[in-house]
């Protein structure tokens, strides 16, 4: 029976971990968080870094205890139990599942407010088709596509910081030294950063995602929690950084289009010229990125197949040993972009992050200090006292998403309760002879 092969070092899952935060989309939701923020984005972006810094650290030391396939789905259901844990599998689907979907939808947008001539459509069934053939392959492939590719995005983030400074320098009325993209004293200032906050947190998904890559990563127990914490730091030190200077030269939230905001920025600050480079990095990190969120996704699909919560046919790898039954129905979901929104699909999306996430965040109470009964000294900070900061964090993050994500969230938390009653009965009719 074919096998994962160990072939992923830690410079490999930190490269893969940032494909799939994409660095540049902080470009690319710019807009969106600028209106749901009124202008300070770069709070919004603190805010969400100091709450996954918290869950990235219990992802960690899950990571740590449990080497292997299947993220939270895995960890939850040895340190809780299976029933919760399957909960939290079903929950970071709904996460998995339409990442690629969201990412390939940005590039899409972009690409056609560049090309309006051509349908968006048309990119986003280009974005798949590729990602998609890629994937099947392998990660090897995958994986030197995504480094270069990431070199590049970061390149033109760069240029884009750069020129941003530059026209802020330029001109004398425009402030430099304020912390106005990050606070100002107004009514209703923390509900709304917070709002920012649980929309920001999407460009962090990316930290757990390795997670998914135990099975084909060498020395996983090592290599896994040390690459998470840093993928973690070194995304968020990017995205608040970068989202101060563009928030500086362009103040306020008012755009042509929400959606593709960064665009008329990168004109009004480097020119025609740039918008096209500008427009390339984009493109760039959103195809990477595409190709580590599918990846990530197929490996939780094919575990939860193995495991009989899915169809087994999804648990069964291909002849490049690469789970590629899993990887076309990431593909197949990812059309249902052709009928949605970037803000809609974005919050849904979170809804099933944050509630994984704070069951990640239980499970090293219930690992660590209940199980294992760590409780002196600095223990108790690292095993209780931390993991519940992680907890009241993303849910206080979860109820500030949109009304329409939390509803459509829970109706896929009441599938999965469903689905978890079926296989339940199923395991307890009698077999046949």
């Amino acid at each position: 029976m074919p096998q994962f092969k160990k072939i992923l070092t830690a410079r490999h899952l930190i490269l893969f971990g940032l494909a799939y935060m994409t660095p540049i989309i902080v470009l690319g939701t710019f807009g969106i968080l600028a209106q749901i923020t009124e202008g300070h984005t770069a709070g919004a972006y603190v805010l969400a870094l100091i709450a996954m810094l918290f869950t990235a650290y219990s992802y960690s030391k899950m990571a740590a205890a449990f080497p292997v396939n299947g993220s939270a789905y895995v960890y939850v259901s040895k340190a809780i139990g299976p029933h919760i844990g399957f909960l939290a599998g079903w929950a970071i689907l709904l996460d998995y599942l339409f990442l690629p979907m969201v990412i390939w939808l940005i590039g899409a947008v972009y690409l056609s407010s560049a090309f309006p001539a051509i349908p968006h459509y048309v990119w986003l069934l280009a974005f798949i088709a590729v990602t998609t053939l890629i994937n099947i392959v392998g990660l090897k492939v995958a994986g030197i596509i995504n480094a270069l590719l990431l070199l590049l995005q970061v390149a033109v983030l760069a240029a884009f910081v750069a020129l941003a400074l530059h026209y802020i320098l330029g001109d004398a009325s425009r402030p430099f030294w304020t912390l106005q993209p990050f606070f100002s004293e107004r009514e209703n200032m923390l509900p709304m950063l917070m709002a920012g906050a649980a929309v920001a947190c999407y460009s962090f998904l990316g930290f757990d995602a390795i997670t998914t890559l135990a099975a084909e990563t060498i020395d996983a127990k090592r290599n896994l929690p040390r690459a998470i914490l840093f993928i973690t730091l070194l995304g968020g030190a990017i995205f608040v950084l970068v989202s101060w200077c563009v928030q500086l030269a362009h103040p306020g939230a008012t755009f042509a289009n929400s959606d593709s905001a960064a665009f008329e920025i990168a004109r009004n600050i480097g020119g025609d010229i740039f918008v096209t480079l500008f427009m390339c990095g984009l493109v760039f990190g959103q195809f990477s990125s595409g190709i580590a969120a599918q990846a990530s996704a197929s490996r939780l699909i094919y575990t939860l197949g193995v495991d009989g919560v899915l169809s087994k046919t999804l648990g069964k790898l291909g002849r490049f040993n690469t789970p590629t039954n899993a990887i076309v129905l990431c593909a197949l979901i990812a059309l249902l972009a052709l009928g949605m929104d970037i803000t809609t699909s974005t919050s849904f999306i979170n809804f099933g992050a944050f509630l994984t996430f704070a069951l990640v965040n239980a499970a090293v109470i219930f690992h660590y200090f209940i199980h294992q009964q760590r409780r002196q000294g600095k223990a108790l900070a690292l095993y209780l006292l931390c993991p519940l900061a992680g907890i009241v964090i993303t849910l206080l993050l979860l109820a500030s998403l949109d009304k329409t994500a939390i509803i459509m969230g829970c109706v896929w938390l009441a599938c999965g309760l469903l689905r978890l009653i079926l296989l339940k009965r199923a395991a307890h009719q009698p077999q046949k002879a």
